[in-house]
């Protein structure tokens, strides 16, 4: 009796040889898939990021007008400006991203999508992955880790790369641009 285990009659996992999944959007095949996702990705970025502001802001003003009712008291709350629009930040890209839709509102109001590479829906904990990876990589290698998106076919920036997403235009739009040619 041998004490090695048969693993031979197992399936791949997935169905894959060695558990390697393809890329579920295809450039050259797909192309109305990734027309426009760049600058459709930039508008969505500054819709979202007036949403979050506008949050904080809120919030702001709030504590403004708590500390003159309450003599100067509430205006404690103001240390915690920062780690709110951080705690909002993150909420709202996990919100958003794990939403049906798997995108935020910016993303919808523009078309786009968030995608694993594999063509899963984005999840929570991913979105909010994907927001922290984001603001790291351009807080470290400033705006030209944006460039990244120029050298690939895929238009993934470095932070989808981390994480294994995709940004494609969603179905709807994919489907106008594929029956305008």
């Amino acid at each position: 009796m041998s004490n090695t285990s048969d693993t031979s009659r197992q399936p791949p996992p997935y169905g894959y040889p060695d558990g390697a999944r393809p890329h579920a959007f295809d450039p050259v095949a797909q192309p109305e898939f990734f027309e426009g996702v760049l600058s459709r990705r930039l508008m969505a970025f500054f819709i979202d990021a007036a949403i979050v502001v506008g949050a904080v802001v809120l919030f702001y003003i709030f504590v403004l007008v708590m500390g003159l009712v309450t003599f100067g008291l509430s205006w404690i709350a103001f240390f915690f400006i920062w780690p709110t629009f951080v705690i909002v930040a993150l909420a709202y890209n996990a919100i958003t991203l794990g939403s049906p839709a798997s995108a935020t509102l910016g993303m919808r109001l523009m078309d786009i999508e968030v995608r694993t590479w594999y063509g899963a829906p984005c999840y929570s904990v991913l979105g909010a992955v994907h927001a922290v990876c984001f603001w790291v990589s351009v807080s470290i290698f400033t705006p030209f880790v944006l460039l990244v998106a120029l050298f690939n076919d895929r238009r993934r920036l470095l932070h989808d790369f981390l994480v294994g997403t995709v940004v494609v235009n969603n179905a709807i739009r994919a489907d106008a641009l594929r029956y305008r040619r």
